[in-house]
This record gives structure tokens, sequence and C-alpha cells, in this order.
């Protein structure tokens, strides 16, 4: 039974088991999704044209149809979906030199005719999170700490549910309903405080 989410620390030892060298491997695949919040298949669907270097940030506006042995581009999950997702200034280097000499309109992470597995990439994330000592979370799981840790710095549910790609904030507030709880109870806290320098 896998966690849904790690919280900083946790993630942080993941990240440092990441081998980030000079070509695009899965290991770039979770960092992007760690820092952005994709979708597996809306990272799976990422090209060079949908990176914007200048501005820090990356369009969603199609998927990767992994699930058929084909593999094509798809639509997005709804018209939420799309969107541009602002990235740091780190990945936005990191991507810069990987995707130099890719081709522009074609996905970094998947050669056409490939057939990509989402069990491999969880195996293989499994094996990094046993190697730093941390509870092993899914791919999926990475979205979820990704909108967790947003949640926890103070970043309205709005604008989580922008930047994942949700099509309503209800269903920000479902899925992340244990992080909105534990948040109203250190806002009650830091209302009592603040009520009790009224006097």
């Amino acid at each position: 039974h896998k966690a849904k989410f790690l919280n900083q620390q946790q993630l942080t030892k993941l990240l440092a088991q990441l081998e980030l060298g000079d070509d695009i491997s899965w290991d770039y695949f979770f960092l992007l999704i760690a820092k952005t919040g994709l979708r597996f298949s809306e990272a799976l669907g990422i090209t060079p044209n949908d990176f914007d270097l200048t501005r820090l940030s990356l369009s969603i506006n199609k998927t990767w149809d992994y699930k058929t042995s084909s593999g094509s581009f798809a639509l997005t999950k709804n018209r939420a979906s799309i969107r541009k997702v602002p990235v740091d200034w780190q990945v936005a280097m990191q991507f810069a030199q990987l995707i130099k000499d890719q081709p522009k309109d074609q996905p970094i992470f998947v050669k056409v005719g490939q057939q990509i597995y989402n069990a491999t990439a969880n195996d293989r994330l499994s094996r990094y999170c046993k190697r730093a000592g941390i509870p092993e979370i899914s791919v999926h799981g990475l979205r979820h700490t990704h909108a967790s840790l947003l949640l926890y710095a103070g970043v309205s549910i709005g604008s989580v549910a922008r930047r994942l790609g949700h099509s309503n904030m209800n269903t920000t507030q479902r899925t992340y309903l244990h992080v909105i709880q534990e948040l109203e109870n250190q806002d009650t806290d830091k209302i009592m405080r603040y009520l009790t320098t009224l006097m």
C-alpha cells in the first residue's frame, strides 16, 4: 500500500536520489511532475515547443495516449486541463539544455512507437523511495505531493486547482480535504491567539 503524498523533507530526500545526467530520462520525468503537478499522460505529451523558457512556463494542451500500442497525442482530460503552468528557473535551465537538439513537435519522454507502461515508472520510483528511506509513492503520488505542499505553503485552493487543471475547485477540495482540515485547525489556533490580543 503506497502513501498518497510525501512531506517536504521526504520529497527532498527523493529528489536527491534522481540521477540527472545529460540525457532525458525517467528521472527528469519525476522531477518535472514533482515541480509542476502534471498528470502522467500530460508529462508524456510534453514537447520542446511547450516550454516558454523566457516566460518560465509550460503549456499543457495535449496528452500522450500511452495505453494504446500505437501511442499518439490525445486530448487533455477536460477544458480546464489546457493551461500554462509556471516553472521555476532551475527547471527551466535544466530542460533548456535537454531539449535544445530535440525535434520541436515530438514528445521528449517518449519515442514514437515506443510502448510506455505506468508500472515501469512506478517501479523505478519505488526503488528510489526505498533507497531514500521514505514511504513509497506512485507517480500520481508526486502530483498529490506537489499540490499538498503548495497548500501547506499557503497557496490558495483556486490557484492549486488551476495549476493541476481541475475543472472546478470542488475536485481540489475533495481530493485535498485532509490538508485543508489540517490548515483550518491551524487557522483556528491563529484566530484564537489573535482574539486574545484584542484586550
